[in-house]
């Protein structure tokens, strides 16, 4: 009897000990809207390092983001020299070679990014007829080949130079938005060197 009674009272002293413990967790979280509550390992997910929005007293400023210092790329960018205006696509037109080697693997990459950004205004065979110019009123594509086939800066479009293409798929040109964000340079240069098989279609 006297040992089933102790066993009694340790468990009521538990199952007190236990609800005091999270009364106290929870009335620590009321006092502030803001505050967590008693926190377990919190070192666990606190990160040490400072976060981009956070003071900082080790800069002059007080800001942990600080701008780069001038004259300076990221890591990976490819700087293109030439502005998106007349001037600019003259200068490119005279200046700008591919600097990646006529490949069957460069083609058969470049065929790839045409058709996921370019062909569906332009077509997949570059005649002007892709899925969305069919669908939609008023949009059009130039072809880039066949008789008569003119860009709307002047010339034929299958004569398009390097640089003219390029500068077009860099900046963008009437309907059809910049496409620098969506290919790095190097995927810009396949899809060039494909769309000048293109124009070689007859």
């Amino acid at each position: 009897m006297k040992g089933s009674m102790l066993a009694m009272n340790k468990k009521n002293i538990v199952y007190a000990a236990f609800t005091m413990l999270a009364s106290v967790a929870m009335l620590s979280a009321c006092r502030d809207s803001k505050s967590t509550g008693l926190e377990y390992a919190r070192n666990m997910y606190d990160p040490i390092a400072y976060n981009q929005d956070q003071p900082n007293k080790n800069f002059a400023n007080g800001q942990t983001a600080q701008s780069p210092p001038a004259n300076t790329d990221p890591i990976g960018f490819v700087r293109y020299e030439f502005a998106n205006t007349p001037e600019g696509l003259k200068a490119a037109e005279a200046a700008v070679v591919n600097p990646l080697p006529v490949t069957e693997q460069n083609l058969l990459e470049g065929k790839h990014y045409y058709e996921v950004f370019c062909g569906l205004c332009h077509g997949e065979k570059g005649d002007g007829n892709g899925p969305i110019t069919l669908l939609e009123k008023g949009i059009t594509a130039p072809a880039f080949h066949g008789e008569g086939k003119e860009s709307s800066r002047g010339g034929l479009m299958s004569e398009l130079s390097t640089g003219r293409i390029y500068q077009t798929i860099m900046y963008g040109y009437n309907a059809m938005g910049s496409h620098a964000s969506q290919l790095t340079p190097s995927e810009r240069w396949k899809v060039v060197m494909y769309v000048q098989q293109l124009q070689k279609i007859k």
